[in-house]
């Protein structure tokens, strides 16, 4: 019911000189029609004007009267509003629908404009959002100064400054002249989900209750530690580490890749090691090669990672542990720290996580 939302958001848009090519709305057939009447009527020109100031054309931007979506019901009557839970549930529908459709394309990026219409249309709107956004897409409100917000006479800020007639907080009418009008475009974050989606869910449309039922899985998070980029990454998260720490760590996921055990990894210490055999054992040296690339061993320091003693051991094994606080949480450290098991000076040391949710990358 108020179309100036729309070139308001363009103006944004245009003035941080950011391209727009095409404009979709989703209203009810009221919004339809002072939508038409306001932008595409004969005898209006406010889109035409905006873009003019921008040194564009109508023929820019893909926006007609077919890029109005209009809300109907089952019968194919357009809805007049949303009074009810069923308008509800088509707004809802046409919402994630359109989405789905806009975000197919890798190319395009699509800027959810949460701004004019009820709550609810905001709301529905976010979800679908939340839905199938990429990483590209963008979810926005615009922000118009309090006094130029409910003019009817108020579309944009004019390259050349014009006088509209606003009205006091006690409905009192005067006048202004625009440029002292305001617009900002405010970025909300998108916390989308499309990622975290079994993929057999994002052939078609789906109902919002088949793809909260899609993300109610409890899928192992990965271990990752990859050599080549100097990180480690477990599930969605990744943390950069330093290459000598990187080597001890990677000789310690690698030990337990390595162990041919059959067994689930539970419990079982096979894998786990004495700090003595680890502070001689030659692969810690061939791990920091891999890491470190060119730079020779021997620029190392004396107390570096090709000089391992029992002491500095300790002292690198308690870094790891804080890298991996600082990347990945408290609540994941007991699967991902170099733990150890028993007692001095029968004391071993491994990384518990199962190995099959471990993977090398060099």
């Amino acid at each position: 019911m108020a179309p100036q939302v729309i070139t308001e958001a363009l103006y944004g848009l245009l003035h941080e000189g950011r391209q727009v090519h095409a404009v979709h709305v989703i209203t009810t057939r009221q919004g339809k029609e002072g939508l038409l009447s306001g932008l595409f009527g004969p005898d209006c020109h406010h889109l035409e004007d905006l873009l003019a100031d921008f040194g564009l054309t109508e023929t820019d931007l893909e926006f007609s009267s077919s890029n109005i979506h209009t809300l109907k019901n089952e019968a194919g009557l357009e809805l007049e509003d949303i009074v009810t839970h069923d308008d509800n549930e088509i707004l809802l529908k046409s919402c994630l629908e359109l989405s789905f459709s806009f975000t197919r394309e890798p190319d395009t990026s699509v800027l959810f404009l949460v701004a004019g219409g009820r709550k609810t249309m905001t709301s529905c709107l976010t979800l679908a959002a939340q839905f199938y956004g990429r990483s590209q897409d963008r979810l926005l409100h615009v922000l118009v100064s309090p006094e130029f917000e409910n003019c009817r006479d108020f579309w944009f800020p004019p390259k050349n400054p014009v006088t509209v007639q606003l009205a006091d907080s006690k409905g009192q009418p005067y006048f202004k002249e625009t440029r002292y009008a305001e617009i900002q475009l405010i970025t909300i974050p998108l916390l989308s989900v499309r990622d975290s989606l079994d993929g057999r869910f994002l052939d078609r449309p789906r109902p919002p209750a088949e793809l909260m039922q899609s993300l109610i899985r409890d899928t192992p998070k990965m271990l990752v530690i990859n050599l080549t980029e100097g990180k480690v990454c477990y599930g969605k998260m990744e943390q950069d580490f330093h290459p000598a720490r990187l080597a001890l760590y990677a000789y310690f996921a690698d030990r337990k890749k390595e162990c041919a055990r059959k067994q689930p990894c539970s419990g079982c210490q096979e894998c786990f090691v004495d700090a003595a055999t680890v502070v001689t054992d030659d692969r810690v040296a061939g791990m920091y090669v891999r890491v470190a690339g060119s730079r020779l061993l021997e620029e190392m320091s004396i107390s570096g990672i090709n000089n391992l003693t029992l002491e500095n051991f300790q002292s690198y094994k308690s870094k790891i542990r804080r890298d991996l606080l600082y990347g990945f949480g408290p609540s994941q450290i007991a699967d991902l720290e170099i733990a150890s098991m028993g007692s001095k000076p029968d004391t071993r040391y491994g990384i518990r996580l199962d190995k099959s949710r471990i993977r090398m990358e060099w």
